[in-house]
């Protein structure tokens, strides 16, 4: 008997969803140890925001739990969006990320005509109310679009999604660099090069993009004087102030192996950006090195994790897309870091999930909700659940009762 026919004699056509049963799938095609470790950094970064806030808070006049209230008050949303955008079919990501693409790109047009100027750059744009960098939210869209196009170049239906992808850089970086942002336009970069990477494309071509990514650098070199002068500080401290990295590295030394204890530290008083761009120092002088070290683990464990389970996809676009937005999470972690160990020159950047920042948060729920339902799994449907007609990309990704019996 035929997979077809015995399935209409068991009374559940096949290719068929199941009837109030979105959870239920959502939960067996789920990864949990992904989600379980978001879900568990996100809480975590709680308890940062708690233990560094209150100092920058009083140093400006406001009560000691203003940022942690904001930041809680942002948080639940976040995690609402995560996990109800790991809801969606790659189809579904993809229209998801196409409109937030369009989105970010009108308010990076937009921005330096109408932004705020903060600090000699204007990189934020006030709408219905909410000061929004748009940056941050370009990112996760600009993975989820540059995957589109090469993989419907490799589908060789004669789109040009090479050249399109390559398109959609320029103009991004171009305005990034308007604002300036060097540090996006580097994330930015990166996300570009590991799919232009595993995109297959000719390894001179790869090569190329490196010598001109890093021509870029040396041209920003000489073309911001906030470049040159952090660079040059970084090469040789005695050129300029270097009163943060100080701070922060005074931090470290002072929390050594296990802390000073939660709300104990007394560096972080003398950092300017405790609860955002320097959040890791705090964790250091209040939990110590051994605590870092495993909060490095953390991150480790979602970009790798993130990593297998996307190249045990068969979609192209699945592979690039998840590649993009993990490098981008990955690489906005490690700038954090080593810019607060001086590894690197100091760039402001929120570590993901544990500093405070709005339009960060934010953004970062977004690029995990994709990750997270484009890296679902493809399992057997369990036999007592009833079907009904519904039209989903993810029924492919089930395994039909009447195939497994036949």
């Amino acid at each position: 008997m035929s997979a077809t026919s015995m399935s209409h004699t068991h009374g559940i056509p096949s290719n068929r969803q199941p009837v109030n049963s979105q959870l239920s799938m959502w939960w067996l095609t789920i990864d949990r140890w992904l989600l379980s470790a978001l879900i568990g950094l996100a809480l975590f970064g709680v308890l940062v925001i708690a233990a560094a806030s209150p100092a920058v808070a009083e140093r400006i006049g406001l009560a000691s739990t203003h940022f942690l209230k904001r930041h809680l008050i942002l948080l639940l949303p976040t995690m609402a969006i995560m996990i109800g955008l790991s809801f969606l079919s790659p189809r579904g990501v993809r229209r998801a990320g196409l409109l937030l693409f369009f989105g970010a790109l009108a308010m990076l047009i937009i921005t330096p005509f109408t932004g705020d100027a903060i600090k000699g750059a204007t990189r934020w744009v006030r709408i219905a109310g909410f000061s929004l960098q748009a940056s941050e939210f370009m990112k996760p869209a600009f993975a989820i679009v540059v995957a589109w196009m090469f993989s419907m170049q490799q589908k060789g239906e004669g789109f040009p999604g090479n050249i399109v992808a390559m398109g959609i850089c320029v103009v991004v970086a171009s305005l990034l660099l308007v604002q300036p942002d060097l540090g996006q336009t580097f994330v930015l970069m990166s996300i570009f090069g590991v799919q232009f990477f595993l995109a297959g494309l000719p390894i001179l071509l790869v090569v190329c993009l490196g010598v001109l990514g890093l021509g870029g650098l040396v041209g920003a070199y000489f073309t911001f004087p906030h470049v040159q002068s952090r660079v040059d500080r970084f090469l040789d401290p005695s050129s300029g102030d270097t009163f943060q990295v100080e701070r922060s590295l005074a931090a470290f030394r002072h929390g050594s192996w296990f802390g000073t204890g939660p709300a104990q530290g007394e560096v972080k008083h003398q950092l300017p950006d405790a609860h955002a761009d320097f959040a890791f120092s705090v964790l250091g002088e209040e939990m110590g090195l051994i605590a870092c070290m495993l909060l490095l683990m953390v991150f480790a464990f979602i970009v790798m994790r993130g990593f297998y389970r996307a190249s045990k996809q068969p979609d192209l676009f699945v592979l690039l897309a998840t590649s993009g937005i993990l490098t981008q999470f990955g690489m906005q972690a490690l700038i954090h870091m080593g810019s607060a160990l001086h590894l690197m020159p100091t760039k402001g950047m929120t570590l993901p999930f544990i500093s405070y920042g709005g339009s960060s948060l934010i953004s970062l729920g977004i690029a995990m909700g994709f990750m997270l339902a484009l890296t679902r799994t493809k399992r057997a449907i369990p036999l007592n659940i009833r079907f009904q007609p519904n039209d989903s990309d993810w029924d492919a990704a089930t395994t039909d009762r009447s195939e497994v019996r036949s």
